[in-house]
C-alpha cells in the first residue's frame, strides 16, 4: 500500500472527537510512509486530516472539482493540489491513485464517494480495502443498515465484510494491510416462478 484515500467532512462536525480522529489518522498515515488522498480542502475535517498529515512529514495529494475551489476553499499547501473539471472526475482520481480508502464522519458527500467505492468493489473492478473510522459509533447506524441488507437478501453476507471498521486508525491500517477481498462469483439470484 503506497496511498489512502480519506473521506470526510468539509465541516468539523459536532463532537471534538471528531477533530482528534482525523488528526491521529492524518498523522498515522504520515507514520507509516504513506501519501493520503482526499478532497482537497482546507476546512472542516478535509482541513484538519491534510494540516496533520504535512505536519508529521507525509505526503498529501488533493483533488477539487473547480466549482468546488472557492466554495470548499482548495488547500493551496499540499504536496499536490489537483484541480479537476467534476466530481466523477475527482472520484475517478481518488480511486485510481489510492490503494485503499477510509471514511471519517461526514455527510451525503462522503457517504457516497464510500458506498461507489464499495460498489465497484463489490462488482469486482477493484480489490482495495474499503473502511470506517467509526469515531464515537457514528457509523453504526451504516454498519446495523449493511446487516439489515444482508438479511433481507440484498447484499451478500461475503460483501458485506469488505467493509472494515474500527475506531483506532492504527488499528484499522493494520487490517488494510492483511486485507483480502472476497471471492463471490455469483451474487445476484433469480427470483423463482410463482
Amino acid at each position: 500500500m503506497r496511498r489512502v484515500c480519506v473521506f470526510l467532512g468539509s465541516n468539523p462536525g459536532n463532537n471534538p472527537n471528531y477533530l482528534a480522529a482525523t488528526r491521529a489518522l492524518g498523522a498515522e498515515i504520515a507514520r507509516r510512509g504513506l501519501a493520503t488522498v482526499y478532497g482537497g480542502s482546507n476546512i472542516g475535517l478535509m482541513g484538519e486530516l491534510a494540516d496533520a498529515a504535512l505536519a508529521a512529514g507525509g505526503e498529501v495529494i488533493g483533488i477539487i472539482p473547480e466549482a468546488l475551489r472557492d466554495k470548499e476553499l482548495a488547500h493551496e499547501g499540499l504536496s499536490t493540489l489537483k484541480v479537476v473539471s467534476s466530481m466523477h472526475e475527482r472520484k475517478a482520481a481518488m480511486a485510481e491513485l489510492a490503494d485503499g480508502f477510509i471514511a471519517l464522519p461526514g455527510g451525503l458527500g462522503t457517504l457516497e464517494e464510500l458506498c461507489e467505492m464499495l460498489t465497484w468493489a463489490q462488482l469486482g473492478f477493484h480489490t482495495k480495502p474499503c473502511g470506517l473510522l467509526d469515531v464515537g459509533g457514528y457509523y453504526a447506524p451504516l454498519c446495523a443498515f449493511l446487516d439489515h441488507a444482508v438479511a433481507e437478501g440484498f447484499v451478500v453476507a461475503a460483501h458485506r465484510t469488505m467493509l472494515l471498521s474500527d475506531a483506532d486508525p492504527a488499528s484499522l491500517l493494520d487490517r488494510f494491510d492483511s486485507y483480502v477481498a472476497p471471492v463471490v462469483n455469483k451474487w445476484v439470484t433469480r427470483p423463482q416462478a410463482l
